[in-house]
């Protein structure tokens, strides 16, 4: 299945994935380090790293699997239609707000960047200005007019 990410948030991901590589150097001389100490059934040191070893390990094959399924979101204005990628200004509720339509691994709604798996997404997605979105949220159903697509 594709994950859509931007081009900022591929490199970021990349950047990240090298750092836990690195890392894995530092955890394996804290193995070693531990293993010096002697019975490793109750030895803290040891659980901890193996612990740290397992965490780092799962990261690095959940970020290469994202950068291989990765689809790099192009900001291009597809017929003047809401799709990944789109900043898009609605009115709700008689007031103003901004919107960035991301795929699931950016998302970060306190700052206006949402899935485009989110119920409020799939209700952007494909419309054009002027047109209306209805999207369920915890707050109830919500009416969305759109006013602009960036």
């Amino acid at each position: 299945m594709p994950q859509y990410i931007s081009q900022e948030g591929l490199e970021k991901q990349k950047k990240e994935l090298e750092e836990l590589k690195l890392k894995r150097q530092e955890i394996a001389q804290r193995l070693e380090e531990a293993k010096a100490l002697g019975d490793l059934s109750e030895n803290q040191e040891y659980i901890a790293a193996k612990e740290a070893q397992a965490f780092n390990e799962g990261k690095i094959v959940e970020l290469e699997q994202l950068l291989r399924d990765a689809v790099v979101i192009e900001n291009n204005r597809k017929r003047g239609e809401v799709h990944i990628g789109s900043s898009v200004e609605v009115r709700v509720n008689g007031k103003s707000k901004t919107f960035t339509i991301v795929g699931s691994e950016e998302a970060d709604p306190v700052n206006g960047k949402i899935s485009n798996e989110s119920p409020l997404g799939k209700a952007f997605l494909g419309r054009k200005v002027g047109e209306s979105a209805e999207a369920e949220t915890p707050g109830g159903k919500m009416h969305y007019k759109i006013i602009d697509i960036k």
